[in-house]
């Protein structure tokens, strides 16, 4: 009998000590995935060095003051446009030895798209979106960080180039979808309130949205059309919309009153942040493309891609919910298949 209870009493450590194993092993688990993350969104503290209002910029080494009227027109020198949308035009343009792209204008009549689309730059300025470096609200202008990239549309067109080849991967490419997840859920979780992105009625419309920057991370962008979702007030959101495109577009979205009624605005129906969670399984399709271990990542990603195709809006997920996943799907995969190495992006 003593030799039975002796026997158990010596079990017991032991499988405490196999407990504390496993705990020990989560907990490094945690923090390796933590690692992993923040790794792959080396840009986050780029913009978080200076104080609101400020910037910095390539070779700068402090942080300056937002560019005021009337140092703008008199500091920045326009070289050439770059483009031209129904909201404003953007020049391609320098200051002191920095490439930066001047924002105008193109018609009085968008005068108040252009103007919200401003002060969600200032408002919003952070690792997801482009850097503000001047504005002058009198003359209808603002400056921002040039991006020589382009947009989102040029990726694959980018990554066939000879130089970028060698990053022409999965691990780019799940990176870019993770940061585009993240993007939305700051959208939709921002300082200026939960924000929809209404300019987004097609793949090509949402990706023209977001910059590609040199290090091959992405910034938004274009932020004339992001209305706020209050839910206070019980006041969703109506984004118009002449151009549907198939099954990008979710339900909630379509135009309910058929060919007989023309279209108006104020009739289409509201919405609220799950419409972005409906696109974010056709954005990440088109950012993992056609490289070797792309099927791998869509596998993973396969469930909660349906969850965020649900009919009702209501039974999706909300973008936070989506980017954990995102997450640990990126985390698992990179365990045993790092990133490129840096050296192959100079």
């Amino acid at each position: 009998m003593a030799k039975g209870v002796s026997s158990a009493s010596r079990s017991v450590p032991v499988v405490l000590v196999c407990l504390g194993a496993l705990l020990f092993a989560n907990v490094l688990i945690y923090f390796y995935i933590e690692s992993l993350y923040q790794s792959s969104e080396t840009h986050v503290s780029l913009h978080g060095n200076c104080p609101p209002g400020h910037f910095k910029m390539g070779a700068m080494k402090n942080c300056s003051p937002w560019l005021q009227c009337p140092a703008v027109p008199k500091e920045v020198r326009k070289l050439k446009m770059i483009g031209q949308g129904a909201v404003k035009q953007v020049f391609l343009s320098e200051w002191k030895g920095h490439k930066v792209a001047m924002s105008k204008l193109s018609t009085p009549k968008y005068e108040d798209d252009f103007l919200h689309g401003l002060a969600m730059l200032q408002a919003l300025q952070g690792p997801h979106v482009v850097l503000l470096v001047g504005l002058c609200p009198e003359d209808h202008t603002f400056i921002t960080e040039y991006h020589p990239l382009g947009s989102l549309l040029n990726l694959d067109s980018v990554l066939a180039q000879e130089r970028y080849r060698r990053l022409d991967t999965w691990q780019t490419r799940l990176r870019l979808a993770l940061e585009y997840v993240s993007a939305v859920h700051f959208l939709h979780n921002s300082p200026a309130g939960t924000r929809v992105m209404c300019d987004s009625n097609d793949l090509e419309k949402t990706l023209s949205q977001f910059l590609l920057t040199s290090d091959f991370h992405l910034v938004a962008n274009d932020l004339d059309a992001l209305p706020a979702v209050d839910r206070a007030k019980g006041r969703l959101v109506k984004c118009g919309s002449r151009e549907l495109h198939g099954d990008f577009v979710a339900p909630e979205q379509l135009w309910p009153h058929g060919d007989s009624v023309p279209f108006s605005d104020g009739l289409m129906p509201e919405y609220d942040e799950k419409t972005d969670v409906w696109k974010i399984p056709d954005v990440a399709r088109f950012l993992l493309g056609r490289v070797p271990g792309g099927d791998l990542a869509h596998f993973h990603l396969f469930q909660i891609h349906g969850e965020c195709k649900r009919r009702d809006p209501a039974l999706r997920p909300s973008a936070r919910a989506v980017l954990g996943v995102y997450r640990t799907v990126y985390a698992n995969m990179m365990k045993d298949n790092p990133s490129p190495s840096s050296r192959d992006m100079l």
